[in-house]
């Protein structure tokens, strides 16, 4: 009688994971390194990439280092923007104008010269015109870039007194701003396949309910750094740390009763997106990404 073939180990399988992160954290070193001034702050720092690396390839363990290119590329680039909006710029009106040129961009316009944000966003934007996805899923990316824009943008309203300070709820209405559905929605777009019309508004819905999880354990390890780097975070809201664990919890159970229904049709979609919020659970109990200042 033939012997039992052993299954991989967890070990086995996190070494293959690891491998393929390391893969794509020399891809990232390299893109960020094709745009000095957008990365040279030293809160850019080597764990940044190695941390973001291994969030994609432990949140999509069947993707290669290929697949997992585009979620990597936009994921960097939304940090070079949170960089700009939330630490460089001084005022709304300032946000208010990467915004705007970050849009025009993205509909079709050449970007500014000397401008790196736009610059490495054109690059980003034309890939992803060549992925099969693009015809069905470039308008939904395009509506996830204005709804983060939109958002980190009322968040430095909020932040300069120019708009009454929000509550808990309206706070977590605007998680638009951490930028995790923009990102998915390129990670979508590469990989394929084009999804059905009536699947799109269904996996969307799915992503902004893990973003609206992930808004909230953001905040819950950030807190200290927010606090001196002039940031907003939802515990500066009246909210105890008791009472954003309550609704994390409660999101997190609505989050998968939204994403179970994808696994038919969409299961990597699906496995994907519950694989990002566990991870942040995990990951968020320990650290965050950015380096210190």
């Amino acid at each position: 009688m033939e012997a039992e073939v052993a299954a991989p180990s967890l070990a086995v399988e996190s070494g293959r994971i690891c491998a393929v992160a390391g893969q794509t954290q020399r891809q990232m070193r390299a893109w960020a390194a094709a745009y000095p001034g957008l990365y040279s702050a030293k809160a850019f720092d080597p764990a940044l990439y190695s941390t973001l690396a291994l969030a994609t390839a432990f949140s999509g363990p069947w993707l290669d280092a290929d697949q997992q290119r585009m979620a990597n590329r936009v994921t960097l680039w939304c940090f070079g923007l949170d960089w700009l909006v939330d630490y460089a710029a001084t005022t709304p009106g300032e946000a208010r104008q990467i915004a705007d040129r970050c849009l025009a961009v993205a509909g079709g316009d050449a970007p500014p010269e000397g401008d790196e944000l736009t610059a490495f966003l054109a690059d980003i934007r034309d890939e992803l015109a060549a992925a099969e996805a693009h015809g069905v899923l470039g308008e939904v990316w395009r509506d996830e870039l204005r709804r983060m824009l939109a958002a980190m943008v009322r968040e430095c309203e909020w932040k300069a007194g120019l708009a009454v300070a929000p509550t808990f709820d309206e706070y977590l209405g605007n998680a638009d701003n951490l930028g995790f559905s923009f990102v998915f929605a390129a990670h979508w777009v590469h990989t394929g396949p084009t999804p059905e019309p009536a699947e799109i508004a269904e996996v969307r819905a799915a992503s902004w309910a893990v973003q609206r999880v992930i808004r909230l354990l953001n905040d819950l390890a950030t807190y200290e750094r927010d606090v001196s780097w002039g940031d907003l975070n939802v515990l500066m809201l009246g909210v105890d740390r008791a009472a954003v664990g309550e609704r994390v919890t409660a999101l997190a159970d609505a989050a998968r009763d939204l994403i179970r229904p994808l696994r038919r049709e969409q299961p990597r979609v699906a496995g994907y997106l519950e694989r990002q919020m566990e991870f942040c659970m995990g990951f968020y109990g320990v650290t965050d990404y950015w380096g210190s200042l």
